[in-house]
């Protein structure tokens, strides 16, 4: 599950894309419906963030995107989707093939869970976790477009080894090098996948 993510301010390497979404037209379309953008501190679903996706010609840029899709059977958004399985189930099927994105962090927040003696799941400490040695966290999405305004989705994976302690699934992430391949509307996303990233440091959140 990814269902938190932090952005920080200080992070250099995250301000090009954090202006290229304030100067972004779709900011105030979303202003004018009190979603107002998001380039700092905890995001959470619902939340409008900074998102990597293409332009109208297939290249490199970046949007305020809506964090959920909706389907009128549910009353809470969708906010993640699997990869081993978007490819075919109706929601996510055509975004995976041609409408994927990177939704940049410093890093994510997940939640250790764990197993009482009556064998119930509960919740235990919360950490944040980035790819090893990078202050950048680039999660794979999907988006589609609902009311004309762009909504995406955190794709996710089986956790590493490491990871697994904590829980059964972790965001697929790739390094920055494989970003416009991945966004790009006639790539290969399984392709990509082995080159997704899962040494990862994680410390417990204060």
């Amino acid at each position: 599950m990814c269902t938190r993510f932090f952005i920080e301010l200080s992070n250099e390497a995250l301000q090009d894309i954090l202006e290229s979404a304030k100067d972004s037209a779709l900011r105030m379309r979303f202003t004018a419906l009190n979603r107002p953008l998001k380039t700092s501190g905890e995001i959470r679903p619902t939340d409008v963030v900074p998102v990597i996706a293409p332009d109208r010609q297939g290249k490199r840029a970046v949007f305020p995107m809506y964090w959920g899709f909706t389907l009128p059977e549910r009353k809470q958004p969708i906010v993640n989707a699997r990869c081993e399985t978007a490819a075919t189930l109706p929601t996510f099927r055509e975004s995976w093939k041609s409408r994927r994105c990177i939704i940049p962090a410093s890093y994510y927040f997940e939640w250790s869970h764990k197993k009482t003696p009556d064998g119930k799941t509960v919740t235990g400490d919360r950490y944040l976790i980035q790819p090893e040695g990078s202050r950048l966290t680039f999660l794979c999405g999907l988006y589609r477009i609902e009311d004309r305004l762009p909504r995406f989705v955190v794709l996710t994976r089986p956790p590493s080894e490491a990871l697994s302690q904590l829980h059964d699934r972790m965001p697929l992430i790739l390094p920055g090098e494989r970003i416009d391949e991945w966004i790009h509307p006639e790539g290969d996303p399984e392709a990509l996948l082995p080159y997704a990233l899962t040494d990862m440091f994680f410390e417990k959140a204060i």
